[in-house]
């Protein structure tokens, strides 16, 4: 998510370079390169080599969801074992965890579907600017370490 991000915030700067969202987004090289790769087979990124080479979106930041971009690093989000798994499950059909559990999976992927990068590249240039107000019920953001850093200012 976080090099789609980035390569969503500097589109009107042409391709973006690994090294570049390696370097903002604090990735290992390695790492990020693998990803980057599984994106484009995933028919979301363009690759192109070459000095003037780097990495661009295959479809407008609005026509790229959060779930588009989970569902190709991860997989389909689906409920495919039983939430219980490790302990005793003698329903054949339904255990008492699945009905809540299937209308959070089903919650989780209707929000993430109908968030878009664009929307995703919007917030953040809100919360660059101090303007970013979260909607209401929406939880603090808890305060923990910071496992990366703060997205680079756009210039």
């Amino acid at each position: 998510m976080r090099a789609v991000l980035d390569i969503v915030r500097h589109a009107g700067a042409g391709r973006r370079k690994a090294r570049e969202i390696a370097v903002s987004m604090e990735v290992p090289d390695r790492y990020l390169t693998q990803i980057l790769a599984h994106l484009v087979g995933e028919g979301l990124l363009d690759a192109v080599a070459g000095p003037d080479g780097g990495y661009s979106l295959m479809r407008s930041p609005d026509a790229i969801t959060l779930l588009d971009v989970v569902q190709a690093s991860e997989g389909q989000i689906l409920l495919d074992e039983c939430v219980l798994q490790g302990g005793p499950c003698e329903w054949e059909e339904v255990c008492p965890v699945h009905t809540p559990w299937v209308r959070a999976q089903n919650a989780l992927t209707a929000e993430l579907s109908r968030t878009t990068f664009a929307d995703l590249a919007g917030f953040a240039t809100d919360i660059e600017a101090g303007t970013y107000e979260a909607p209401e019920g929406t939880l603090p953001h808890p305060t923990t370490t910071r496992r990366g850093p703060r997205m680079e200012p756009l210039r």
